[in-house]
């Protein structure tokens, strides 16, 4: 109807939500033929089944990998399509279903990894004072079906809000854990001891390293096996003579 086009057919299973006297009263208004399924037969209904399937394994994957609570599923669920709307091609036709519909190719730069850490700009939303902190911490959940903006959850007011100032954390992945509960504030302490006791060890090795000297000299004269003692002016026992030692020998 968006794009001036009439609806023929509609086809559905006997749900409550699809029989009823509301919507036969509104097929029969706009001329639209309502074609039902045979009951407690999903194999004639298998489309719809199977994007219900893929619909709902994409929200629980996201969740489980995000670690995210279960009152989120909605938000991974409109993520999930409003992602394959964008990427899934249709293998007959080779197009995405976005293409089909609006007759051009989708801009996909502004997706972002859903349950990632993001940053929100305060844009005069609540009043600051100066030195107060000009974003806050969020995660991001989304896109808005409504207007262009993102869709995340602002840890610091705990509510679902629409932005378009996000910066989303690229180093941050998404497997970490994101737990609702105030984080505590602060640094991570070190542990300052481990790395005293390692600097103390390489600091006694390259002690060692200066102190051992690469050869010791024997205090003793060797001498070799082919040489004859009496070739030798002196005692061998007493070392070399130095010219001090001699002056003060003279002396004495």
């Amino acid at each position: 109807m968006k794009k001036g086009l009439n609806i023929v057919s509609l086809r559905s299973y006997h749900g409550g939500e699809f029989q009823n006297e509301s919507l036969e009263m509104f097929c029969e208004e706009n001329g639209i033929h309502h074609n039902f399924s045979t009951l407690r037969t999903p194999q004639q209904n298998g489309v719809m089944e199977r994007k219900n399937r893929s619909l709902e394994e994409g929200a629980i994957t996201l969740l489980n990998e995000t670690k995210l609570p279960k009152y989120f599923l909605v938000n991974a669920e409109h993520t999930i399509r409003y992602t394959l709307n964008r990427v899934l091609i249709i293998p007959i036709l080779n197009k995405t279903p976005y293409e089909l519909y609006k007759g051009r190719n989708a801009n996909i730069s502004h997706l972002r990894d859903f349950g990632c850490k993001c940053f929100v700009l305060n844009n005069g939303k609540d009043s600051l004072g100066k030195f107060d902190a000009k974003a806050d911490e969020a995660i991001f959940l989304g896109y808005s079906l409504h207007s262009k903006a993102y869709i995340v959850f602002n840890r610091r007011t705990l509510s679902v809000e629409e932005f378009v100032h996000v910066v989303c954390n690229k180093t941050n992945s998404i497997f970490q854990d994101n737990s609702l509960e105030d984080d505590e504030v602060g640094f991570q302490e070190k542990d300052y001891a481990l790395e005293d006791e390692i600097k103390a060890e390489e600091l006694e090795q390259s002690q060692e390293i200066l102190t051992t000297t690469p050869r010791d000299f024997p205090r003793e004269w060797r001498t070799q096996k082919d040489l004859s003692l009496d070739n030798i002016i002196g005692e061998i026992s007493k070392g070399v003579s130095t010219h001090s030692m001699l002056d003060q020998v003279a002396s004495e």
